[in-house]
């Protein structure tokens, strides 16, 4: 097959320099792309040709070859000696494979602007959100408090700084969009413009991979946290470490990690909102006489008078002694349960004693039931 002339595909002299073969390209572009001409074979065809005819003259070395053959092949190389001077030296800038291909990333971002923002492109993406469970006891979760964790995340690769190519190589145009960063598919008897699988949508490839990250630009890395949890968290709260997710690409910003934050049962203690309930154990005599006892709270000891004829399960407030609220304002209250334990009768002086108890003060508890003693 007769390859046709790039020059006159790109509508440009045989001397035009790079600025103003770059600004023919985009024209064109913009007026065959398949994009804005659905269902034209023939304009996806000349789109096509432009683009292959672009990729060859915009690189100073493969023009050389074109100009001096007349045609141009992938892989083809310069004859021994050289070129003669063809007299577009200087013509512009050498666009090298990096500066080829953010021309490829402006057109294709003048040609669709925010049409296309919604795929992967050649702009810095943020980096993901990770959650790492944490499990602490429950004094901790109402007091808070800080510990140190070894959190993974990918980070950006010191060796190649997330470019994912050898430093020594530029990147290249790839192969399979020509640096659009988009391909056309059939689905169903209809075409969609999607983005590269080869590049992501990038328009670029590494010339060589780095061999730290293999290509990747992000590697993993363990890191030592301090971090802080505050006080009155709560079973399955999420403390958010800001910045300690994984990379972004392209310099885009990173993600965060959350903590998912387990709390430990104690073994006396639990929690009912801000409130804390604990259950303490006390005598028939203190809970028919009264008394003053010693209660546990989540900040030490503290006294309790139970009047007399205290019931088992009624409950005492101690105010301001229970979890802090996350977003501040008033602090909950411990809320003591009295448990009346009866006492273990081992001797008959205690049996009698007991039964003179009930002879002086005769109770009838079934009485609301129907029930005789």
């Amino acid at each position: 097959m007769v390859q046709k002339d790039f020059y006159q595909l790109l509508n440009v002299e045989r001397r035009v320099s790079q600025s103003e073969l770059r600004k023919s390209y985009r024209r064109l572009a913009r007026k065959y792309h398949p994009d804005v001409n659905p269902g034209d074979d023939s304009a996806e065809n000349r789109f096509k040709e432009i683009q292959e005819a672009y990729k060859v003259l915009s690189d100073p070395d493969k023009r050389k070859i074109y100009d001096h053959y007349g045609t141009y092949r992938e892989g083809q190389q310069v004859p021994e000696g050289g070129f003669q001077d063809f007299g577009f030296r200087g013509f512009g800038p050498d666009l090298g494979g990096e500066g080829r291909n953010h021309s490829f990333r402006d057109i294709f971002s003048d040609l669709f602007g925010a049409a296309n923002r919604g795929t992967r492109s050649a702009q810095p993406t943020p980096g993901q959100n990770r959650e790492y469970p944490i499990e602490i006891s429950f004094l901790d979760a109402i007091r808070g408090t800080q510990t140190r964790i070894k959190a993974a995340r990918q980070a950006v690769c010191s060796q190649c700084k997330g470019s994912g190519g050898t430093s020594q190589l530029k990147v290249r145009l790839c192969s399979v969009c020509g640096g659009i960063g988009k391909i056309q598919e059939n689905r169903q008897g209809m075409r969609f413009s999607v983005p590269c699988r080869q590049c992501h949508g990038t328009g670029q490839i590494p010339a060589g991979n780095c061999a730290s990250c293999g290509g990747g630009g992000l590697t993993r890395k363990v890191e030592n946290l301090r971090v802080q949890i505050p006080a009155g968290i709560r079973q399955g709260s999420r403390v958010r470490v800001a910045g300690k997710g994984d990379a972004g690409e392209l310099g885009g910003p990173p993600g965060d990690l959350f903590l998912v934050v387990k709390v430990q049962a104690h073994p006396f203690f639990s929690r009912q909102g801000n409130n804390i309930l604990c259950t303490v154990p006390v005598t028939i005599s203190e809970a028919a006489l009264g008394a003053e006892i010693e209660v546990p709270t989540v900040d030490g000891k503290a006294r309790l008078k139970i009047p007399p004829e205290t019931q088992s399960g009624q409950k005492f407030r101690l105010q301001g002694r229970g979890a802090p609220r996350a977003k501040g304002g008033k602090q909950g209250d411990q809320l003591v349960a009295v448990k009346v334990v009866l006492p273990k009768v081992r001797d008959e002086r205690s049996k009698m004693i007991l039964r003179e108890f009930a002879e002086l003060n005769p109770q009838n508890l079934r009485e609301d039931m129907g029930l005789d003693n």
